[in-house]
């Protein structure tokens, strides 16, 4: 069985993650308890297609948080709200996506 926390996501994290920044980690605020520090993958304009029409795709573009959910203290939720200092901004989880490996998109919208 492959450990992906500690053999992927936990490099992909080092590498990639706002935490090697010099601003800092993101600190997530869950709704209704102590807001902590996390790390994760920032990405200010990800971009999704999206199948209206088969002959017509269309996009629109979201930040978005990508985290391992071995970080958080329980599981992140709709309406928690995360900072990120790169870019001096604070956002609104409006969907969490997990996958199968124990890593999530945070879809996020500007506060």
């Amino acid at each position: 069985m492959i450990d992906w926390d500690s053999l992927v996501l936990g490099p992909l994290e080092e590498i990639f993650g706002e935490g090697g920044r010099p601003a800092g980690k993101p600190m997530f605020y869950p709704a209704g308890a102590v807001p902590y520090e996390i790390d994760g993958v920032f990405d200010s304009a990800y971009r999704e297609v999206e199948l209206v029409d088969p002959l017509v795709p269309s996009t629109s573009t979201q930040p978005v948080l990508g985290v391992r959910l071995s970080s958080f203290r329980a599981p992140p939720m709709q309406d928690d709200q995360v900072f990120i200092p790169s870019v001096s901004k604070r956002y609104l989880v409006t969907e969490v996506r997990p996958d199968s490996h124990g890593w999530a998109k945070l879809m996020l919208s500007e506060m």
